[in-house]
Parts: structure tokens; sequence; C-alpha cells
């Protein structure tokens, strides 16, 4: 286990664990001698005594003096240690006493001996043996007792308690003064191992600031060089690194303000030139798109009329080559307005089933046309999504498998997993390698039209779905191997069936004897629409601005029943403008169309801020007789602007 110790902690730490541990030692040891050293005086002391007393009480017990035994044994006793003296002869008898009275084992001995009784005092037992010089002793003879031939060994015993209370007191105020003495020691050791970590960590730990704040980008910050030795070349690594840093930062800093300015500069450039390009494209979009728009109504008009069979067979090809002309620019168109953020979605249960029919029957017979087979299965799901841009997704996804499909079948199945519902296109065609299968949802990629076959398109239709599928939160996936065909799948959130208004009941598509008010500045659409709209039975009034258009209609005394006006006017008036004035004089519920060249983000958004549907040019002729017969029948103008 690793300790999270600092570098002063753990100087102090060295510092004092030995220190501690040989103070230990040390105090133990000579606490314990000098302890030791004082029981051993003691005890030697006592038999000291015991001894002298044994020699002076010879001539008392071989006399049987108890007088003289007992006066020595009350002199001893003025020695502060003693408890108590007792003298006994030879057959163990009490002889004398003073003080306590100790008793012995009476056992025959000729040595010393040291006990311990009572936990606090020491019994200290001497023989009084027999000496040839009491033989010799005139005293004794006098008193009347014969001379012995033989006499015992052992005349008697001392016996001395000694007090060990001195003694314990004596080990107490030493074992006090051992641990006040470790105690200074101990006090001395930590203030100089204190001195000393400060001294060794100090620097470190400036040392380590230092290098925190380099860290943090204080790269101006220096540490104080130390005096010398390794210190020393730790801190002026340290400078040096700091310094080093600094520069190098200061340079990394110039070449990315250096490569700012010229990104930056690229920048500009390159939204100058996106601008022109723009610019460019929205000119060029709407000078396009205004002799599309009035050639497509002109061969829509022309149309009607009757025709020899060569005639015929020569607009059926013009009208062929405008309607791929007008492909391609609605191509062009979805991508900016789904990348311009004016498409919104409005997601609501929908059945599949209507949907597959209209897609069996739109798609069967040009299928049949290319020897395909489209198979279409049935079936009762609901699912929650925009339908018209739903619509367009699984239409973009049946077109592109019928351009590459060359022989076989294209399917169009759905099926229930879980929670969702995975609509699937399958076909028999070339297939897609697995690298390339991300790149055929990228704007203009085409994998087998080297020749940029227009019949093929322009490589947007995959793009297209990928955004709508991302602007409706479903997701779609591919899976294809060359020669294997491909099955493309988007999945979307299973919905409950709820009650729908019978969508089958037609529209009112008769426009005789509508009265419409047309505003267009080009004199070719104006005419080719006042003659298509003419075509339908309609009456129209005509102008290039909205002060003709009133004047004409009041000399006329009619009321429109429908106002058709382009975007772009000469004048300070737009179209949107123009229909709100045209609405202010006939009536705000009056029902308006724009019709515009113009892609640009600001037209699509004005107009979906204003509720006014918009048409861009060329508009087909079947998209434009649908958008006037919803508006006339009041079915949802909203469903017109959004269509995609």
């Amino acid at each position: 286990m690793k300790i999270g110790w600092d570098i002063r902690t753990r100087v102090l730490v060295v510092a004092l664990v030995p220190t501690l541990v040989l103070g230990l030692l040390l105090t133990a040891l000579l606490t314990f001698s000098r302890l030791s050293d004082l029981e051993e005086a003691l005890v030697q002391r006592g038999q000291a005594l015991a001894k002298q007393l044994a020699a002076a009480s010879e001539y008392g017990l071989f006399a049987g003096n108890r007088d003289a035994l007992q006066q020595l044994a009350n002199s001893t006793m003025v020695n502060a240690d003693l408890q108590g003296i007792a003298i006994l002869d030879h057959d163990g008898e009490l002889m004398a006493v003073a003080g306590l009275q100790a008793h012995t084992s009476h056992l025959p001995q000729d040595r010393s001996q040291v006990e311990q009784v009572g936990g606090n005092m020491l019994r200290i037992t001497e023989p009084v043996l027999y000496t040839s010089a009491l033989e010799d002793d005139p005293y004794t003879e006098t008193r009347g007792k014969p001379a012995r031939t033989r006499q015992p060994t052992r005349l008697g015993e001392i016996v001395v308690l000694v007090s060990l209370e001195p003694l314990q007191a004596r080990k107490h105020a030493q074992m006090l003064a051992a641990m006040l003495t470790l105690l200074v020691v101990l006090a001395g050791s930590g203030l100089l191992a204190l001195l000393m970590s400060r001294s060794v960590s100090a620097p470190i730990r400036r040392i380590a600031h230092a290098v925190t704040e380099i860290g943090r980008g204080q790269l101006a910050t220096r540490v104080p060089v130390e005096r010398g030795g390794t210190l020393r070349r730790l801190t002026e690594g340290v400078n040096d690194m700091a310094a080093r840093l600094s520069v190098a930062r200061d340079d990394l800093e110039q070449r990315v303000e250096d490569a700012t300015v010229e990104l930056r500069a690229r920048k500009e450039e390159a939204e100058l030139a996106n601008l022109a390009k723009s610019r460019f494209l929205a000119a060029a979009s709407h000078d396009l798109r205004q002799p599309m728009h009035a050639l497509g109504l002109f061969i829509a008009d022309l149309a009607r009329k009757d025709h020899v069979p060569a005639n015929r067979l020569l607009i059926d090809r013009i009208s062929a080559s405008a309607e791929a002309m007008e492909n391609l620019l609605d191509s062009l168109l979805d991508i900016s307005k789904l990348d311009a953020g004016v498409v919104t979605a409005n997601p609501r249960p929908f059945a599949l089933g209507p949907l597959f029919e209209r897609i069996a029957a739109d798609y069967g017979p040009a299928a049949s046309e290319r020897g395909l087979q489209l198979r279409v299965r049935p079936t009762t799901a609901w699912i929650e999504s925009d339908p018209l841009l739903f619509e367009r997704i699984l239409l973009n996804l049946i077109g592109n498998a019928l351009r590459y499909t060359p022989r076989g079948c294209v399917m169009l199945a759905a099926r229930r997993r879980g929670k969702r519902i995975r609509i699937e296109v399958r076909d028999s065609g070339l297939g897609i390698p697995e690298e390339q299968q991300e790149a055929v949802f990228q704007e203009f990629v085409q994998l087998d039209n080297p020749a940029r076959d227009r019949s093929k398109g322009l490589g947007l239709g995959l793009a297209i779905v990928r955004r709508m599928v991302d602007l409706l939160g479903h997701t779609v996936t591919l899976r294809s191997a060359p020669n294997r065909g491909s099955v493309f799948a988007v999945e979307a959130a299973v919905a409950s069936p709820v009650e729908m208004r019978d969508a089958t009941t037609p529209l009112h598509m008769d426009l005789t004897g509508l009265v419409v008010a047309a505003i267009d500045d080009d004199s070719l659409a104006q005419q080719s629409l006042a003659g298509l709209l003419r075509a339908w039975g309609c009456f129209v009034i005509a102008a290039d601005n909205v002060e003709q258009l009133i004047a004409d209609m009041d000399d006329l005394e009619v009321k429109p029943d429908i106002v058709i006006s382009d975007f772009r006017l000469p004048g300070e008036l737009d179209g949107l403008q123009v229909i709100g004035a045209v609405r202010e004089r006939y009536g705000a519920r009056l029902p308006g169309l724009l019709l515009s060249g113009d892609t640009g983000p600001d037209t699509l958004r004005r107009a979906t801020e204003y509720g006014i549907p918009l048409l861009h040019k060329p508009v087909r002729p079947a998209r434009l007789r649908a958008a006037v017969t919803r508006l006339i029948n009041d079915t949802g103008p909203d469903i017109i602007s959004r269509e995609v």
C-alpha cells in the first residue's frame, strides 16, 4: 500500500524514527541497569547487616544470653530500611526479636538466603556458625560450663526483614527521570528533524510549485537558485526548461497567429468566391428558369392542339428534352432547399398502404418499359412521419433502383421490427462495393455513369434521401455486393391507426370560367402562362405590374378568383408584396400562388413566413394545375408550399 506522504513528512519520519528507537533502547537499557544496581545494593547492604549481627551474636547464642541478644537486636533496628530482626538458636527457638517478627524455614543451612515476602520486603537469613575462638574465651569458661571437645557447627541464625518501599520509590523516581530525559531528547530530535526537513523540503517544494505554475502556462515563473549540489542542478534545469518552453510558446503563438491570418484571408477569399458563385448560380438559375418555364408552358399549350403524326413525334421529343432539363433543375432546387433549412417536417400518423399503391401505379409502366418487374407487397402498417417527405424518399429510392437495374425486378416491402417499421427497396441490379457504399449518398456521385448519361440523373437522388431521412429523424441503411443487387432500408416508428378523411375524394379539376390575375415582367413567361390558363378555360388578366393589373380588372369590372405572381418584378414591390396588395383590394382570403426562378434561401423563408405557396420555375403544367385546383378547392395550400 502506497502512503501519500510529502517529502517534508518523509524527512521528518526518517529523522525521528531512528532517534526514537535508539532513545527508547538506550533509556530502557540504562534505566533497567540502574534499577538492577539499586536492588543489588539493597540486598548486599542487608546481607552485610545480617553478617554483622551473626558475628556479634556468636557469644550470646553460645552462652544463651537472651538479654544481650535482645539488646543487640534493638540497637541494630536504628537502620531506616530494617523492618524486623529475629535471632534464633540452633533448635529454631526464638532468642531475641525486634520490630516485625520474621520466621524462617528452620532447615539446616550453612549459607545466606535472600527471598522476597509480602510483595514489599526482603527476608535475609544468615547462619551463625560455631568458631574455635569461643573455646579460648575466658569469659565463657567462668560461667561454669565445661569445655566441650565437639561443638555443633551451627549455633543459630539471624533473620533480617528489609523494606522494599524505599527501593520502589527510587525506582519510580528513576523511571520518571528516564522518561523526562527521553522526552527532552525526542523534543530536541524533533526540532532538529523539523529544521532539517525544512532545509531539505523547502527548495523541493519551491521547485514543485514552480513546475505546477509552468504546467498551468505561467512560463515566466522561475525558481531561486540554491547554494549547490543536486538541488542547484535541478533548479537550473527547471529554469532552463521554463525559458525554452517560453521561447517555444512564443514561436508557436507567432506561427498560429500567422496561420490564423492566412486562414482568415483564405476564408474571406472562399466566402467571396462562394458569394460570387451563389450570385452567379442565382442569376443563372433565374435566367435559365424563366425561358424554361415559358418553354414548358408553350410546349404544354402546343401539345393540346391537333398535329400530324410527324409533328406530334417532334413535339413529344421536345417535351421529353424539356422535362429532362426540368428534372435536373428540380434536383438542384431540392438540395438547395434542404441545405437552406426551409423545408420543415410535419410528422403525423399515416398508412403506408395507399402510398405503396400509388407507387405501384405510377412506376409499374416505367418498369415494364425497361423490361423489369416492379413488385410491391401490400401492407397495413402505419408509421409516424411526414407523408410528403417520406413519399419523396421512397420515390427517389425506387427511381434509383430502376435506373441501375438492367434486368430482373425491383421490390418494395415493409416489415415490422418491434416498435419500428423497416421499409425496404430491393433490386437485382449491379450492386455497390462496400468501400463505395457511403459515397453514393454524396452529391453528384454516380458509380456506373462515366459518360454522365442524363437519363441517370445528376447523382443527387440518394443525397436528397440522406438529408430528408436526417430531417425526419429516421435511419437509412444500405446492404449490397457487386453483381448481387442492393437493399436500401428506411426505418420509422410504428404509429397507431387514426381515423382519416377519405383521401380518395377527387378534387374539382374543372377550371372553366376561373378568373385568374397573372403578373410577370417577362413577356414570354406571361404569354405562355396566360395561354396555358386560357387553354384550361380560365379568364386571364395578365400584366407586368400590380397597378396595371388592378386598372385592367377595374375596366373589365371583374374580381379575381386567384392571383398568380412572379417573385422578381420591376419597381419596389416583389411578388409577395404584390399578392398582398391585390388581397387588400379584393379580400384577404383571396388565394395566391407565387412563381419564382430564384432559389435563394431568403425567398424560400419569406414565402414560408407569408404562408403563400411557392412553385419554382420551370413549373410543370400538371403541378401548376394541381396547385391552382388545391387553392380553389381550399384543400391546403400548405401542402403545395411544402412540396419538395
